[in-house]
């Protein structure tokens, strides 16, 4: 994967993460692209452990090269919701989502996968595994009225492109409580044609 504006922008958002000892996981587009196949992105999607102490120290880090806004961060912190950052060169998104209190928000930071983003120099990050890609990918085209054709799309990349490399029994017991049964039922039956 050759270092590409999308990856440099996210590249300094992680490592003001990992600088402050944040787990964090990036999901959407970008795993989509890691585990399934190659499309062009508009945004990086990411899931962050974010706490109050860490807003001062994040926005110090980042305001030089990027649009932030603290009071935006409190208030995704404090109700769990999410907040962008802009990167005032390139104006690429990093749409960062505060976990929910919830199994699946914490069972994508413990799956997480760490994967090489960019070469030359050698760069890993941690991204969702491909199961929970998917699970987040069909919970956003339900949330959507089930039209978007990229998340569907997305959604059968990574279980053709996965094939045979799933755990297919986490997804089912994931999809129930995401109640998304259905929807993964559908996507693999037409990943397999």
């Amino acid at each position: 994967m050759t270092t590409t504006n999308w990856i440099q922008v996210t590249l300094k958002v992680i490592e003001t993460l990992d600088a402050l000892g944040v787990s964090y996981v990036i999901c959407g587009s970008v795993a989509s692209i890691v585990h399934g196949i190659v499309r062009t992105t508009i945004d990086t999607d990411l899931i962050a452990d974010l706490k109050l102490e860490h807003v001062k120290p994040f926005v110090t880090a980042l305001e030089n090269e990027f649009y932030v806004e603290q009071e935006s961060m409190y208030e995704a912190i404090n109700f769990h919701r999410s907040f962008n950052i802009i990167h005032k060169e390139t104006m690429f998104k990093v749409d960062v989502f505060i976990p929910k209190v919830r199994l699946f928000d914490q069972d994508q930071l413990a799956h997480r996968v760490e994967v090489e983003i960019a070469q030359d120099p050698k760069r890993m990050a941690w991204i969702a595994s491909a199961e929970d890609n998917v699970l987040a990918k069909l919970e956003w085209f339900r949330m959507g009225n089930e039209v978007s054709e990229r998340q569907w799309r997305d959604v059968l990349g990574v279980l053709k492109t996965q094939s045979g490399n799933l755990d297919v029994e986490y997804m089912h017991k994931a999809a129930q409580a995401l109640s998304v049964s259905d929807l993964l039922e559908r996507a693999l039956e037409e990943s397999e044609k």
